[in-house]
């Protein structure tokens, strides 16, 4: 896999905090971002959560917020990830011009209006049939890359991504990948990431 292939991996609001920070040190040398997303907990939790990141050995440079830019802000993190129901990406821009925005997308309209926005990357899913949305249809490798050929920021792909199907985000142009059970469930996460990599490079 190219070295400019992103790896996102995103907290999947089952594990405790703690046991997503384990994870992420196993794991850390082949990622390129974690995503705190957890719905469920309060600003208080979420910063108890990136310490623990930072705590096992995770830079604040790899850590992204999803939709608290407060949290983000206070504890310096890399990055927010923004939702349909966040904060607008060009408040966020324009008031915290040093944080890395991403904002999530479901169209290539959705992506457009988010680099108009000043987005710094969008994450655009789901790509492949994914267990944790079994009842919507999944938008397939082909809107992938009509999307990475007309905008031109980073478009990072999410969904039903397992290392079987990874080369054919790559080759639809996409800058890199996020995961979320396919790493955090798995009994042996390092071999699995491993995998993601590997099945990635070309042969």
């Amino acid at each position: 896999m190219s070295n400019n292939i992103e790896i996102h991996v995103i907290s999947n609001g089952k594990l405790s905090l703690n046991e997503f920070a384990e994870k992420a040190t196993i794991i850390d040398p082949y990622v390129s971002y974690f995503h705190i997303r957890e719905k469920e907990r309060s600003a208080k939790e979420l910063v108890e959560g990136v310490k623990l990141l930072v705590h096992a050995g995770i830079p604040l440079s790899k850590i992204i917020i999803n939709d608290r830019v407060d949290v983000a802000v206070a504890m310096k993190t890399v990055g927010v990830q923004l939702a349909y129901h966040s904060l607008a990406t060009q408040q966020v821009q324009s008031t915290f011009p040093k944080l890395r925005v991403g904002q999530s997308v479901h169209s290539i309209e959705e992506a457009q209006e988010a680099e108009r926005a000043g987005a710094d990357y969008v994450l655009f899913g789901h790509i492949f049939p994914s267990k944790s949305k079994p009842d919507l249809q999944p938008r397939g490798t082909g809107v992938l890359k009509e999307m990475t050929e007309l905008i031109n920021i980073p478009v990072i792909a999410l969904g039903g991504i397992d290392p079987n199907n990874v080369n054919e985000i790559v080759d639809s142009g996409a800058n890199g990948f996020a995961i979320m059970s396919g790493i955090l469930e798995a009994e042996e996460p390092l071999s699995m990431i491993k995998s993601y990599v590997n099945r990635g490079n070309k042969e």
